[in-house]
């Protein structure tokens, strides 16, 4: 499969509101915990601004990448003022991270990826995903066309760099035996995830565990390299990739704020698919961190083919089955220990007007 293709550039006037936009990378760290340990909650906490609008904080999964488009188009086209809310979006560090500032109440809701929400969730912290949005998942082996890859049994004394405790890691063995691979025949390299591009770039590893929906279009624009990936979901493998979630108590306490939010980013998500140009455009005026728009497009153009769109009634939209599916490979294939029960891990209500 080839990587992300390009988009031309093409660059539209960005169509900006006032946001606020707040940067800190200390997600995890000691600050939070204080913040936590006074059980306060960081960012918006349900309080209404001068303009009677919800102030309401989301942290993604990462830094600001092609993927988060629609947060910001949703902002400047006032799609979440629509719905009464003042969106204030946080970088992550991680999915896992993510998750537990959801599970901390020190933001509002998270933009997380399902296996990492489905582990914490096992491991008793009081979150609920609202709605899965990629439905079919990005993870994948990338690396450049040189290695003439196309299909698992070609990484057969290939090294792959991949990064413990990701949900990629841990099931990376039980994709290679669905494919007819003996996990002993490729040798996994334990790189750090913010290390795993440049492994690759610099030859240390063959192959890197990725999102390439993500990871393929960076790598392109730094190499100049064409870039293809095997992902999972096309060799027997498709799990439900990134969502919202929110905590259980502002879902009892505050329902309403909860489907405000789901119905705002479902809006933005089909938006930003139905005009890529000005979603890439509002991101690239208003998100720090952000890539270059080249990048910018293709992430976004790879994400809305991930969406399902076709299938699902509206961005965002599970069925009980996706989830069962999802759950089920996890109990049998990796160290998950969570039933597949989709209503312990998913709140499917959210869903049902969009």
């Amino acid at each position: 499969m080839r990587g992300a293709a390009k988009h031309d550039d093409k660059k539209r006037d960005a169509r900006t509101r006032a946001r606020k936009t707040m940067m800190s990378l200390a997600v995890g760290g000691v600050a939070l915990a204080t913040v936590a340990a006074c059980g306060q909650t960081a960012g918006g906490s349900g309080e209404q601004n001068a303009e009677g609008l919800t102030e309401v904080t989301v942290t993604l999964n990462w830094v600001p990448y092609g993927e988060h488009a629609p947060f910001y188009y949703g902002v400047a086209e006032g799609i979440f003022e629509d719905e009464g809310i003042d969106l204030t979006i946080q970088p992550g560090n991680g999915s896992g991270n993510t998750v537990q500032q959801v599970a901390q109440r020190n933001t509002d809701f998270g933009w997380a990826d399902t296996p990492p929400l489905a582990n914490g969730i096992s491991s008793g912290m009081p979150v609920r995903s609202v709605g899965v949005f990629l439905q079919t998942g990005p993870s994948s082996v990338e690396f450049f066309d040189d290695q003439g890859i196309t299909e698992p049994a070609d990484l057969v004394g290939k090294t792959v760099g991949g990064t413990p405790g990701d949900a990629m890691y841990g099931t990376f063995p039980a994709w290679l035996e669905i494919n007819g691979v003996n996990p002993d025949d490729v040798t996994v390299v334990n790189v750090d995830a913010a290390g795993k591009i440049a492994a690759l770039i610099e030859g240390k590893v063959d192959a890197i565990q990725g999102f390439y929906h993500d990871q393929a279009a960076t790598i392109e624009n730094q190499t100049g390299k064409e870039v293809s990936a095997l992902p999972f979901a096309e060799f027997g493998m498709n799990m439900l990739g990134t969502g919202l979630l929110a905590n259980e108590a502002t879902i009892e306490s505050d329902p309403e704020l909860v489907q405000a939010m789901v119905r705002a980013t479902s809006k933005s998500f089909l938006a930003a698919s139905e005009d890529q140009d000005a979603a890439v455009a509002a991101m690239a005026a208003d998100a720090e961190q952000a890539p270059d728009e080249e990048v910018l497009a293709a992430q976004l153009e790879a994400t809305i083919g991930l969406l399902n769109l076709e299938a699902a009634p509206a961005p965002g939209v599970n069925t009980e089955q996706q989830w069962t599916d999802t759950l089920t490979f996890l109990t049998e294939n990796t160290e998950f220990e969570g039933e597949p029960t989709p209503d312990a891990y998913w709140d499917a209500t959210f869903g049902e007007d969009l």
